[in-house]
């Protein structure tokens, strides 16, 4: 529990401005923009989309249940997180990892899913992709959400896919098969183990959902997600 980096920790930092608001000095993410723009909302615990209706699991996932036991969610993919989720991405702002693990660690459950894992493991990225971004972002983020459970090798990425954004579900879902694979000479260090998948966004879940189905043929108990945002396609009633 010490281990992991908490909000108070994160937000002890020299003063700055804040990428929102600007108001100076604040944290790079100050508390009042977290507030106003992360607002938790009621959502399914299975694929985290929002849930007009006080129901668990939307209807969706009660049909067809996913491999995840739970999916969270910081906040959803709007602004003004698209923005800076693509500062850190794809500018090569790799700083953000630790204002943005702060909003991770803000989401309802999130403490308790980090807390009952055994591993915290990012969704890898392929050779191809690491060498032209320079760093896997969802490696700096569970690094930075519980450094003692991360790991980058423990579920590895084995080729490289083309981009996942236009496809539809059913073809991402194809893009990536075989697309993941537990370290050989490590699996045994799954079995019977929770694990928690770190990404960026959540779109469809299809890397999520293949990536799971592997720690799970691999003998993990179980496995959930921690997301930073998640796209909003589909609101269930």
């Amino acid at each position: 529990m010490l281990e992991k980096l908490r909000p108070s920790r994160l937000l002890q930092a020299l003063p700055s401005r804040c990428a929102i608001c600007h108001r100076w000095p604040q944290a790079p993410l100050c508390e009042t923009c977290i507030s106003r723009f992360a607002q938790p909302r009621h959502r399914c615990l299975s694929c985290a989309l929002p849930l007009l209706a006080p129901l668990l699991v939307c209807n969706i996932c009660l049909r067809n249940p996913p491999p995840l036991k739970i999916c969270i969610t910081a906040t959803s993919y709007e602004w003004p997180w698209v923005d800076l989720i693509s500062r850190y991405k794809f500018q090569h702002q790799a700083g953000w990892d630790r204002p943005l693990a702060t909003l991770m660690l803000s989401a309802p459950g999130a403490d308790d899913a980090l807390d009952a894992a055994h591993w915290v493991l990012p969704i890898p990225l392929s050779n191809q992709r690491l060498a032209q971004r320079g760093y896997n972002q969802a490696w700096l983020l569970a690094r930075q959400l519980y450094p003692s459970k991360a790991d980058p090798h423990l579920l590895l990425r084995t080729r490289d896919t083309p981009s996942q954004r236009t496809l539809p579900r059913t073809e991402r879902l194809a893009n990536l098969v075989g697309a993941f694979a537990v370290e050989p000479l490590r699996a045994a260090q799954l079995r019977h183990k929770n694990v928690v998948l770190i990404d960026d966004v959540m779109t469809s879940g299809a890397s999520l959902h293949v990536a799971a189905r592997v720690l799970l043929q691999a003998g993990a108990a179980q496995v959930s997600a921690l997301v930073l945002a998640r796209t909003e396609a589909s609101i269930e009633s």
